[in-house]
């Protein structure tokens, strides 16, 4: 495993403090907006959706900051949570639901744009892509 270079650890670090926060959100003060993003499709009680989802995210986020000898797959594990939570922005813009500032269809349309930054953050920050 190639080491990292301090950009890509604090960016990582700071990728896990910013999964702490969001998640720490779903479990407590925006948990009833976090609802918002719940594709109606999804087979399960959107509030159970929420709960988990932030569990992952603390979960993830801890892994990101406290297990740098794991940040290659926690990295891509981090990737892949991100990917699989996008249909849940894809189905706020579909559906028009105002939650977590993104009350307009402008800004929920934009909001689909920082999910692949996110992707690629988490790759990045982590080694898994190429540092140039």
């Amino acid at each position: 495993m190639a080491p990292t270079s301090r950009l890509q650890t604090l960016v990582r670090r700071g990728l896990g403090a910013f999964l702490i926060g969001a998640g720490t959100g779903h479990l407590t003060f925006v948990r009833k907006e976090f609802q918002g993003q719940v594709p109606p499709w999804v087979p399960m009680d959107p509030d159970d959706v929420v709960l988990l989802s932030g569990a992952a995210e603390i979960a993830l986020g801890s892994a990101l900051i406290a297990l740098p000898k794991e940040r290659v797959r926690v990295g891509v594990v981090a990737a892949t949570f991100f990917t699989a939570i996008f249909p849940g922005n894809v189905s706020q813009w579909r559906q028009r639901r105002d939650a977590l500032g993104l009350d307009t269809d402008r800004k929920r349309f934009l909001r689909l744009f920082a999910q692949p930054v996110l992707v690629a953050v988490a790759l990045w920050s982590t080694g898994v892509l190429p540092r140039r």
